[in-house]
């Protein structure tokens, strides 16, 4: 989805992926993400350079068509590198062990559409897979990053029932108000 200069410059800097690669390792360190992993925009492939060292087979979707020739270049020889949207996936039902998005939800300009890339995620997880990710919330300075940019932020207090909707059980959602949601929830077995 649409971002404004500033905010490219941003999650495309060796700055920002150091944070991530800082502090993304120990969240993921408390999910077994299984052999087959599919990350849901990806961006400039800050996680996904991390995520690459995590798991041992990885997949990723991205709509933006840059984003993606970027990524290709990137990390065309170590995962799969798939253009498209999280809302109409294009991989088959109960392939991935778990699917995993990284502070890109916010950029999904309606809540039906979140609701169903939920409900995609669900779709191409395998029985027991598990559905994982971490998006911002508002703050001043959030503001201003996406001045222009698309901002759908998750609401923390629906989040719950919407994954319950799309079919997701053993839901867990942690907030932290003006910082970040993190969520995490399974396919039914």
């Amino acid at each position: 989805m649409p971002m404004n200069l500033m905010h490219r410059k941003l999650c495309s800097s060796e700055k920002w992926a150091a944070a991530v690669a800082e502090v993304l390792p120990g969240w993921l360190a408390r999910f077994d993400l299984g052999d087959d992993v599919l990350e849901i925009g990806p961006g400039f492939g800050a996680t996904t350079r991390v995520l690459l060292e995590k798991v041992p087979r990885l997949s990723v979707l991205e709509i933006d068509p840059a984003s993606t020739r970027l990524l290709r270049e990137k990390f065309g020889d170590r995962a799969e590198v798939v253009e498209g949207s999280g809302a109409e996936m294009p991989f088959e039902s109960g392939r991935f062990s778990a699917v995993v998005c990284f502070t890109m939800l916010h950029h999904v300009p309606t809540n039906a559409l979140q609701d169903a890339i939920f409900s995609e995620a669900a779709r191409v997880l395998r029985p027991g897979g598990l559905y994982c990710g971490v998006d911002s919330q508002l703050s001043f300075r959030f503001r201003l990053l996406h001045l222009g940019d698309t901002m759908n932020v998750l609401d923390a207090a629906t989040l719950p029932a919407r994954l319950g909707a799309a079919g997701f059980t053993e839901v867990d959602v942690r907030h932290q108000p003006k910082q970040q949601v993190e969520f995490s929830a399974a396919k039914p077995s």
